[in-house]
């Protein structure tokens, strides 16, 4: 995949902390460059990929761009963890493998810095993390993947793992609360307190199934099952059993074509629905992962690699010499001050953006299990 390669390497040449190109969301906006979720998916996917290829460049530039955020003493430039939105704590990933690679103290400073968000962060009553301080008793998909994998490796590196059976539980109740005994498949969001004018009065739940939302919360179960010790073999397998359920509920509805699925995932045939590559990166690294760690079986990997393929087919093309990869959602939410209503033309409304990191980066921790499967 000599095409990736470059395309990589032209977005990573074109690229500072103060300016990454793969951050659409910060482009559009004309704001400063802070730290985020976007571009903490990004420096997690080259750091994988320094793990896999052993090439310097990558863990150099993953390196650099940390370093420009954390100060010496711990704080984060831009990050204040008493905001607690959950989609900070996504970039705080990227700091256990920097701390391991060029032991600067700094960093692991850093990680106690992202872990006090968690200790402070606000909660619904089943227990599970606000999704943000601004969405009051609100759990998101999404911040299951910010949060918990981040969670789960605090507790067993630095705390015994005195606080993973809430971690756990926090996955549980999700499966509990959101996902819809139907189709298996699991709404975007849930309102505790039954008051947000997105929500069902009676279940709290949002109207629709997101596909990126799927996403994040298939990546979570995966990259927090893939760190579990032997110690929390019952929790896991249960962790495994929902996220088996979860998948087997997903690939009905995987375009026969290409492999990918669509921005509203039950509703594909309704026009303007379309096959979004961000969600179906996220499930092709999923799928192919959890095969290579052994959650699922064999069988499993070429609906992931299916999905890798159709997305380079569909999606990456060249213009004036230089690569794109489109059909990118920028960005969906829930309330807030613009009327997101959660409904299926609010996921049509929402802009398609080309070159944004939460397509980016899965598609390249997808390539990365390629890679990892051409090494057998």
């Amino acid at each position: 995949m000599d095409i990736l390669d470059r395309y990589i390497d032209q977005l990573l040449e074109k690229s500072t902390p103060q300016a990454p190109v793969w951050n659409m969301e910060k482009i559009r906006s004309g704001g400063k460059s802070t730290w985020n979720y976007v571009d903490g998916c990004m420096i997690k996917a080259i750091i994988e990929l320094y793990h896999i290829t052993k090439n310097e460049k990558y863990l150099q530039f993953a390196d650099d761009f940390i370093d420009y955020f954390v100060q010496e003493d711990g704080s984060i430039r831009s990050y204040n963890p008493e905001e607690y939105n959950l989609d900070n704590v996504n970039a705080g990933k990227t700091l256990f493998d920097l701390y391991q690679l060029t032991g600067k103290e700094k960093y692991r400073k850093a990680i106690d810095t992202v872990y006090s968000q968690l200790k402070g962060q606000p909660r619904t009553s089943t227990g599970n993390f606000w999704h943000k301080m601004i969405y009051p008793n609100q759990i998101w998909l999404d911040g299951l993947y910010m949060a918990q994998p981040f969670y789960m490796q605090y507790e067993l590196t630095y705390n015994d793992g005195k606080n993973c059976a809430d971690s756990f539980k926090q996955f549980a109740n999700v499966y509990n609360l959101m996902r819809d005994t139907r189709n298996g498949l699991y709404y975007h969001a849930y309102d505790d307190s039954r008051q947000m004018f997105w929500c069902d009065k009676v279940t709290g739940l949002s109207d629709n199934f997101w596909l990126r939302a799927l996403g994040w919360y298939a990546m979570a179960l995966v990259d927090t099952m893939e760190i579990m010790p032997e110690a929390l073999a019952a929790e896991k397998a249960e962790l495994n059993r929902i996220y088996k359920e979860l998948i087997d509920s997903m690939l009905p509805y995987q375009d026969e074509e290409t492999g990918m699925w669509y921005q509203v995932v039950n509703r594909g045939g309704i026009k303007p629905n379309y096959l979004e590559t961000s969600g179906s990166a996220i499930f092709a690294y999923a799928i192919m992962k959890s095969v290579r760690i052994g959650l699922l079986d064999e069988s499993y990997f070429r609906y992931g690699e299916k999905a890798f393929d159709g997305i380079c087919r569909t999606y990456l093309s060249e213009e004036n010499g230089e690569l794109q990869l489109g059909g990118i959602c920028l960005v969906a939410g829930l309330g807030n001050k613009e009327m997101r209503e959660g409904t299926f033309d609010y996921y049509m409304r929402e802009p398609i953006v080309k070159n944004e990191a939460k397509g980016v980066a899965p598609l390249i921790l997808a390539y990365i299990e390629v890679m990892f499967r051409n090494q057998k």
